[in-house]
């Protein structure tokens, strides 16, 4: 681990006991991104592909970077926060339930194994408890989830798909992911295919691992 996310780590453990929030950054190693070609770039840090992930089937981290255009394409602002008593807390107030991320309104986070929600389909990027602004001079910002509940599959393999979604209403930000993604060939799985048909700014990075007892 490098020393900045060192210090990224230490100092969100630092927020959390100061104001009780979940989440946290962890990567290591190689990481998952996207052709440089797209206009929004996304990297995946963890987990990482054939990672044996979690103890119980929780607490393991979906920890990603994406590079915007600009910063202000990204529709982004500040988030440290998690579920229940957890949410809408100072100094950095956000909500954690599945659906579209205010804070950061173009990401689609899936999991094929989710049981919440649209299950495979769920859009889960406003579950994500930490969001910000690493470098304005590459408009790159980090966006963490530590898994609280095991309710994304238990002891089971399982394929997280990241995508930004493209600037559907056309006002210059990346701020229209959905909060469940069509079926669009109605086979009953959400994945690469039906990401494109929606539309998608970036890549699409998938990381088949483990979610783990």
């Amino acid at each position: 681990m490098s020393s900045t996310r060192k210090l990224l780590v230490a100092s969100y453990v630092v927020a959390f006991a100061v104001v009780a929030a979940a989440g946290g950054a962890a990567a290591s190693g190689k990481h998952v991104s996207v052709k440089a070609d797209s206009p929004v770039n996304v990297q995946v840090f963890a987990p990482r592909p054939g990672d044996s992930a979690g103890k119980a089937s929780k607490g393991f981290f979906v920890d990603l970077a994406v590079q915007y255009p600009s910063l202000a394409s990204s529709g982004a602002d500040f988030q440290l926060t998690g579920p229940a008593t957890h949410q809408n807390q100072a100094p950095f107030p956000g909500a954690a339930t599945p659906g579209v991320d205010e804070k950061l309104p173009g990401l689609i986070v899936l999991l094929s194994t989710s049981t919440v929600g649209a299950r495979n389909a769920q859009n889960l990027a406003n579950l994500f408890n930490l969001t910000g602004f690493t470098n304005q001079r590459t408009n790159e910002i980090w966006d963490t989830w530590i898994v609280a509940a095991p309710l994304f599959g238990r002891n089971v393999g399982s394929v997280l798909r990241v995508a930004v979604a493209a600037d559907r209403n056309k006002d210059g930000i990346y701020n229209d992911a959905p909060a469940v993604v069509p079926d669009a060939n109605h086979d009953g799985r959400i994945n690469a295919i039906d990401l494109r048909a929606f539309g998608v700014a970036s890549e699409i990075v998938t990381v088949p691992f483990r979610i783990t007892d």
